[in-house]
């Protein structure tokens, strides 16, 4: 199977976010692309305040609409399994531009799964794991170079754990993680904060319905879906 490593660089953080910066490799052929690009609406500060991408900086760069780059990432993305960090964040945004995604790859899912981590953040990943790289956090290209570390990393973690050895029994392992919530142990926000979600449950059923409630509710592209099998599982639903 084709792997390609993506990440993005975006006008902001919300659902209707356009590209700014577009980066990725492929592994097979070690092809490279690092290109900015001028959004069709402007970049929100505090976008600029997390990659430092200005609106000065692309004023001069081409659109992506239309462009060699916009064909080239669509052919690849035809027969290329996308590994990305928050892999459905950076697949909406390709899709804001006519960018459709066809198998992907999550390696935050996979390593919640997999590694025993106070966050799980690309950056925190690539220190406390000690990847030896130099890279420019919340770049596009900088974010690749530690998504390719964290990625070999979770393909030896997947060998070991699952006892498999083909690339590709472990690739389907991967893309079988990527699909499966993760069961949160602990709360980590609210009045029962460092609390069990299992104690609560039994101590604070009412609290446990209410939040259910309150996170289903929301538009499906903002629900926490952890959060939501969590507490679905705790309520027996």
């Amino acid at each position: 199977m084709k792997i390609i490593y993506l990440d993005t660089e975006t006008t902001d953080a919300g659902e209707d976010a356009r590209l700014v910066q577009l980066a990725y490799k492929e592994v097979k052929t070690g092809d490279c692309v690092n290109e900015y690009f001028k959004p069709p609406v402007a970049i929100d500060f505090g976008a600029m305040a997390v990659h430092h991408i200005t609106e000065a900086m692309v004023a001069d760069k081409p659109v992506f609409e239309g462009s060699e780059d916009k064909q080239k990432i669509t052919d690849v993305l035809g027969d290329h399994i996308l590994v990305a960090h928050n892999a459905p964040f950076d697949i909406g945004i390709l899709k804001n531009e006519g960018v459709e995604t066809k198998e992907f790859i999550d390696t935050l899912r996979i390593a919640r799964h997999l590694l025993d981590s106070d966050s799980y953040k690309l950056q925190y990943l690539r220190y406390s794991l000690d990847f030896n790289i130099e890279a420019q956090a919340h770049d596009a290209w900088g974010d690749i170079l530690a998504l390719e570390k964290l990625f070999e990393h979770l393909v030896e973690e997947v060998k070991k754990q699952f006892k498999l050895e083909t690339d590709e029994d472990i690739l389907a392992k991967m893309q079988e993680l990527t699909n499966m919530p993760v069961m949160i142990d602990i709360f980590l926000f609210g009045k029962h904060r460092g609390k069990s979600f299992k104690d609560v449950a039994n101590e604070d059923r009412g609290y446990i319905e209410w939040l259910y409630n309150s996170e289903s509710s929301k538009p499906e592209h903002e629900q926490n879906e952890d959060l939501v099998y969590t507490l679905k599982n705790h309520l027996g639903r």
